[in-house]
């Protein structure tokens, strides 16, 4: 399984429209392979967004980057985005609401 860590920061002032965008598109991600999808804020911070994702793997990810509506949402967000972002790609190897997987070394 594969996971994907990012942060990226809003504009002032447009960080929940960016966290809304975020948020309307995550009812079509378990059909393309995505497990988890949240994404957070720090109330300290009114201007990064934190996402967390789960998928079988990172061909499902990257493949859901290309969905029409994924490309949409990308295209409506960037504009309130300062171009900062952050991100980790991990081997997901089990935890709560995760299905257990194989230790990393042996995928």
């Amino acid at each position: 399984m594969y996971g994907y860590l990012g942060s990226m920061k809003a504009k002032s002032g447009h960080r929940d429209e960016v966290v809304a965008i975020l948020v309307s598109g995550a009812d079509g991600l378990r059909a393309a392979g995505c497990h988890l999808y949240v994404v957070g804020v720090s109330e300290s911070d009114d201007q990064t967004i934190h996402v967390s994702e789960v998928w079988d793997s990172k061909a499902h990810h990257d493949a859901s980057l290309q969905l029409p509506e994924t490309r949409a949402a990308i295209a409506k967000a960037m504009p309130m985005l300062t171009g900062e972002f952050n991100s980790h790609e991990l081997a997901i190897v089990g935890g709560l609401g995760v299905p257990s997987t194989s230790s990393p070394s042996e995928n």
